[in-house]
Order: structure tokens, then C-alpha cells, then sequence
């Protein structure tokens, strides 16, 4: 069946676009051909740092033939608009008259004939390219189109004829050129085999995933040959990806007198600023190569290219070695009144004050980590951001806390101390790893704490898909930190304690805010948490519902009990009779205008059903009680799960709107008692199905 081959060739598209474009244009051109009634069988998009391309497999060659009634306006509307909607419709269309509900209006029924599906791609191919939602775009030439980059050329090819697509100055035609290179020529194009055989002929490897595996492959095996090993960088293999056609992968080697530098120095500026690949000696250390991916081959086998790649790095690793040897030269504490001179938020004061309401909140936090050393947290604390004074961390700035580290290590600071300035950062990711050592834990939370609450104090919350000062990810991480470390914290009472940290500085902060909506924040964010390990988010609402639950620790173990629960048969029909028996009581108290609360006379049960219920509700709420004191939420779901027989029964054979008005009143009390006792666990109302 016909083919649709679409090419976009132009300047170089930044990598980080590459696959959301390639992923939009395969979007926006399928929609408009299903939008047109053109089925297909197959669309695949490509891009290399100079091209976006797409191919539709199995398109019809022509639209199919449709019929369409369409309703006009009344049939004694004015003439005006009755001949409006006459010359709407297209030749040959059939009026007639028809009785509706609403009265007598006019019917059209129009047949419309199939257009070619090569007269209908021009426009719907052009305004799909033009639609591309580019995150920065461009004017070029005197041509008022924007786009990412200027545009060389057009390939769109239907059926192997051309199809007039246009975008700016420029027109379709069934040329390309290949690498800017090493085959600049033209080639001229017929269907999608013979453009991707010309392509790879022409030095372009057009598919981002065959480019990719040979970057690695080649990479690794070029590893493997000097002894070593490729570190792992799946970013930046993602990255390299996309900045290569032909991807010729080289060696070099890091002169020896650089090799002193932390391991975290070269590779941050072999990855950051180069896009090189670090290696890895066979005792698991940094080796003195780098792996390099031109973009082009040359006669020598690569060896001009290597040694001006060796050059630039030199320069690179000259300007780091500087900033090491100049910070060591002073002590890391004594860049830290340095902080006063840096703003943290124009409402929330100083770096320095944020120290200072770190180190005091650390310190806190020493009674409820267990064997955190409080003068070793409040030393960590006050160095944690004293790194940001330094050069090192002034030229790479994603090795805040590494280096404070290194230079705290070289003061002659504990292991503990230069742990916990390097790790209070995390986690910063999903995949980042927390925190564990007690004092690293203090520091970390302390800072992520502080943070939430001075911006939630000051109103500057999450809106929609903005977060600019990462609290989301913050909030995620105090989470990790809690629940990996199993740590018995009463989160209201540590953000009213962070709060007291800024009352001096800002008197106005104190009561512009209520901790319950950062712990509901909190709530949203243990839902995100949570979900990938298929824990339901109503059951944390149902927990959270109680009220004055603020121990991550413990509300995690009630969810995870209250799950596996509702998992079983029991739980299934418990919480069918809680909602029968809650909706029952709803409707009467409305209607009522009264609540059935208070215990419920066991001498006036009328039968056996009623009473076996209420014995078995005297009998379990205490235990239920107990068993959530004594935080044995599995035990505490047994005691429910004994409600299952009693209950069913009582709905089985009791009327509970029973004629008399005293026995009816006695035994809504006694569906208060189901209520209330499951009450005790979750709010069961929250729970879904």
C-alpha cells in the first residue's frame, strides 16, 4: 500500500529536543490523517541532530465517499437565514422538511466524495510541521516562519510523487543531502528503504537507537582492549546520541598531573563541559582515559582529533586544578561568614540564616535519630553550605556538597561531619541513594524541612505543573528519609519548630500559615510515593482522614494493614455493610435532623441477631482500641475482620426502620456502632469500590 515519507532537514536541533520532536511530528501528522479518515498501518519517526523524519505505512490513496445529514434552521425562519444555510451546503445536496419536537426544520443530506489523499497532505503535513511546540524557537532569513533551527530542505514523498509541502521559503522536493561532511553530495530519494540505504551510504545512521548501541558498543569495546571499563552514564550516552550522525567513537588519555584531583572533578568536567565518557581502572577507580565521539572520520584514524580533544581537556583540568589548590589554602569554616553575602529567598533572609535555622533544627531532630551526636550535627550543619564560597564549586556547581566533602576531609573535620555535607543534599532524585548515618540524616532533613516551610509560610506553594523551588521534590525526599530510616517523627511538631526559626527574622511569617496544610501537602506527595509500589492513595486519605496523624512510619504500616485487609473476603464485605450501614444512617439523620450517636439499649435487642452484634461491638472495640495503641495494626484488622459474621446476619434478618419508633432509634444506634467501630481504623467513607 502507499507510502508517506517526510523529511525536515536543517541546522543542528539541541539534543535535548530531539526525541519529544520526533514523538510531536509523529503525533501531529497521524492525528490530522485520522482527523481526515486516512487509516494507516504503521508510522515510525526518526531524528538525528540535523533531521527529523517520519514514515506512514498502508495510507488509501483517496478518502472514502461519505454521507451526512446536517439540520438547518427552522423551516419558517427568515429568508436570510435559509438561504445561508442553502449556500452552505455543496452541489447536489438534498433539502427536505421534518417534524421535530421542537418543530419543523430543515434536513440536508450531502454526499461528499473522497479527496485524493496526495491533494489532502500539502496543507495538513504543512500546518503539522508549523505546529511542532518547539521550547525556544527561531526567525531565520527575512522570512517571518519560526522554527527550532533554519530549514535546508523538505522531502515529502507520496507514492514516490512529490508532495508540495511548505515551510517558510522553503518547498518540498525528493532531495537530501547526507553528512555535512563526509558526504555533502545530493541524493535523490524514493521511498523510505532507499532513503535510509542512501542515508547510511552517505555516512548518516538515521535511527537514535542504532546510533546509540554503537556509541556504546564501540565504547566499551574500545574498554575493554586498554583493560578497563566504561562508567556508566546513561544521560549522557542519551545526550551523545544526539549529537551525532556518524558516531566514530576515540580515546584519549588525562595527563597524569591532573590525576590527583578527586575522581568527582574530572568526570564532572569531562561530562559537563566536553560530553566525554569516563573510565574506570580494574580496582573500581578513575583511569587516566576518556572516550570521545566525533561526529566525523578522518585519514589518520582519529589521532588529530584525539590529541586536540587531549588539548582542550588539558585547559579544561588546568583551570580545576587551580580552583583545588586555591581552596584548600583556607579552611572551609572560615568561608562561611562568606554565606552573609548570599541571598537564600529576598523574603527568607541570608545563606547564613538559613544555617543558622538549619543548625538549630538539626540539632532538634538529634533526639528523635537515634545516635546522631548533636555537636558533631550542629558542626555539619553550619559547614553544609559553605562550599558554595568556594572556585570549585563557583565553575561546577552540581558538585555542591562533594567538595565541601573533600575540603572538610582535608581540615581535619570527622568522617561523620564531611559525610553529611556531602549527602545532606539527598536525595535529590527517585533514584538517588538517602541519607542513613544519623548525622547526615539530621542535616539533611533539617534543611529539606526548613525549606518547605519558610516557602509555605510565605505562600510561595506548588501551583499546577510550576515548582520552582523544588518543594515537591523536597517533601519526597523528607519522606524517603523518614521511611527508609524508620524514624518516629511527629512531623507537626518539627514544622512548628522550623518555624520558630524564622520569627526572630520575620515576625510577620507567624500565623500567616497552618502546618495542616503542609502535612497535607505531605499527604499528596506519600500518594506519588506510595503508588509505584501499588499502595491505594484513598487509603492513605482514609488514615489521614483521623486526624493527628503525622508519623510516616506508623500511618505507612496502618495503609499497608488496612490494604491487605480489604484485600481478603472479609474486608470486602465489611466495608459493603460500613457503607450500607453509613447510608442508612445518612438518609435517617437528615431526614431526622437528628444523630444516632450514644451506645444502644441492650435490653431492648428483639432479636438474636441484634444482640450477637452488639456483644461482638462491646467485644472488639476495645481490643481494636488497644491494638492501635499498641501500633499491632494487623491485629487490629483481626478484631474487625471478627465483625463480619454478626454484621452480615444483622443485615440478613433485622429490619433496622422498623414500625416501632423506640426499636427503630435502638437499632440506627447500633449501626452507628458498626460505623464508629470501623471508624476507629480509617475513615472507611474515604475508601473507593
Amino acid at each position: 500500500m502507499p507510502e508517506l515519507l517526510l523529511e525536515i532537514l536543517s541546522e543542528e536541533i539541541p539534543a535535548r529536543m530531539q526525541a519529544r520532536a520526533a514523538d510531536d511530528l509523529k503525533r501531529l501528522v497521524t492525528d490530522a490523517l485520522k482527523t481526515a479518515g486516512l487509516d494507516f498501518i504503521s508510522a515510525e519517526s526518526f531524528v538525528t541532530p540535523r533531521r527529523l523524519a517520519l514514515v506512514v505505512d498502508g495510507l488509501p490513496e483517496k478518502q472514502a465517499d461519505v454521507s451526512e445529514e446536517r439540520r438547518g434552521p427552522r423551516a419558517d425562519a427568515p429568508e436570510k437565514a435559509i438561504n445561508g444555510f442553502k449556500g452552505s451546503l455543496p452541489e447536489g445536496a438534498v433539502i427536505e422538511e421534518r417534524e421535530t419536537p421542537k418543530g419543523t426544520f430543515l434536513f440536508a443530506k450531502v454526499d461528499l466524495k473522497g479527496q485524493a489523499t496526495a491533494d489532502v497532505l500539502p496543507e495538513m503535513i504543512g500546518k503539522a510541521i508549523g505546529d511542532l511546540p518547539w521550547p525556544k524557537s527561531m526567525r531565520w532569513a527575512t522570512h517571518p516562519t519560526r522554527w527550532v533551527r533554519p530549514v535546508h530542505s523538505l522531502v515529502c514523498l507520496f507514492r514516490g510523487g512529490v508532495v508540495p509541502v511548505k515551510l517558510g521559503p522553503v518547498t518540498a522536493s525528493d532531495t537530501t543531502v547526507g553528512h555535512r561532511f563526509l558526504s555533502p553530495a545530493p541524493l535523490e530519494i524514493s521511498d523510505f528503504a532507499n532513503y535510509k540505504e542512501q542515508l547510511l551510504d552517505a555516512k548518516v545512521v538515521l535511527d537514535a537507537a542504532e546510533r546509540r548501541a554503537k556509541i556504546e558498543a564501540d565504547a566499551k569495546a574500545l574498554c575493554e582492549s586498554a583493560g578497563l571499563t566504561l562508567k556508566d552514564d546513561q544521560g549522557l550516552l542519551d545526550e551523545v546520541t544526539g549529537l551525532v550522525e556518524w558516531p566514530v567513537v576515540l580515546m584519549g588519555e588525562i595527563d597524569d598531573a591532573f590525576m590527583d584531583l578527586p575522581d568527582e572533578v574530572l568526570s564532572t568536567s569531562m561530562r559537563s563541559h566536553q560530553k566525554y565518557f569516563s573510565t574506570l581502572g580494574p580496582d573500581g577507580k578513575l583511569a587516566n582515559r576518556f572516550i570521545v565521539v566525533a561526529n566525523t572520520e578522518t585519514g589518520d584514524g582519529g589521532k588529530q582529533v584525539t590529541a586536540g580533544n587531549e588539548r582542550v581537556l588539558r585547559a579544561r583540568l588546568s583551570d580545576a586544578k587551580f580552583f583545588w589548590d586555591q581552596d584548600r589554602a583556607q579552611t572551609l569554616a572560615s568561608r562561611a561568614p562568606a554565606l552573609k553575602d548570599r541571598v537564600f529567598h529576598a523574603r527568607l533572609g541570608t545563606l547564613d540564616e538559613k544555617v543558622d535555622r538549619m543548625q538549630a533544627l538539626a540539632a532538634e531532630l538529634t533526639a528523635l535519630v537515634p545516635g546522631a551526636d548533636k555537636d558533631k550535627v550542629r558542626s555539619a550543619a553550619r559547614l553544609a553550605k559553605a562550599d558554595l564560597s568556594t572556585g570549585m564549586v563557583g565553575e561546577f556547581p552540581e558538585l555542591q556538597g562533594v567538595m565541601g566533602r573533600y575540603y572538610a576531609q582535608h581540615d581535619g573535620e570527622s568522617a561523620e561531619v564531611a559525610d553529611a555535607i556531602a549527602e545532606h543534599y539527598s536525595p535529590a532524585g527517585p533514584s538517588d541513594a538517602c541519607p542513613t548515618k544519623p548525622v547526615s540524616v539530621c542535616v539533611a532533613l533539617a534543611d529539606k524541612i526548613d525549606t518547605l516551610v519558610g516557602f509555605f509560610a510565605i505562600d510561595e506553594k506548588p501551583t499546577g505543573s510550576k515548582d520552582p523551588y523544588a518543594l515537591r521534590r523536597a517533601a519526597l525526599g523528607v519522606i524517603r528519609i523518614i521511611l527508609e530510616n524508620r524514624l518516629r517523627i511527629n512531623l507537626m511538631d518539627v514544622f512548628r519548630k522550623a518555624e520558630f526559626g524564622y520569627s526572630e527574622m520575620q515576625a510577620g511569617l507567624k500565623g500567616v500559615w497552618e502546618p495542616a496544610d503542609l502535612m497535607a501537602f505531605f499527604a499528596d506527595r506519600l500518594k506519588v510515593h506510595l503508588r509505584e509500589e501499588g499502595v491505594r492513595h484513598d487509603l492513605i486519605d482514609a488514615v489521614f482522614a483521623l486526624g493527628g496523624e503525622d508519623d510516616l512510619v506508623r500511618l505507612v504500616a496502618r495503609v499497608r494493614a488496612l490494604q491487605d485487609f480489604l484485600g481478603t473476603d472479609d474486608g470486602a464485605n465489611l466495608i459493603a455493610a460500613y457503607k450500607r450501614a453509613a447510608n442508612i444512617l445518612r438518609i435517617e439523620e437528615k431526614k431526622d435532623d437528628t444523630t444516632y450517636t450514644g451506645a444502644p439499649d441492650a435490653q431492648a435487642f428483639d432479636q438474636d441477631e441484634e444482640k450477637a452484634l452488639g456483644s461482638a461491638l462491646d467485644a472488639a472495640r476495645p481490643e481494636i482500641e488497644k491494638a492501635i495503641a499498641d501500633e499491632d495494626f494487623v491485629g487490629a484488622m483481626k478484631h474487625l475482620a471478627a465483625l463480619r459474621a454478626p454484621v452480615d446476619a444483622f443485615f440478613d434478618k433485622v429490619t433496622v426502620n422498623a414500625d416501632d419508633a423506640d426499636l427503630r432509634v435502638n437499632r440506627l444506634k447500633l449501626l452507628n456502632g458498626i460505623r464508629s467501630a470501623l471508624d476507629g481504623v480509617a475513615d472507611f467513607s474515604k475508601v473507593e469500590g
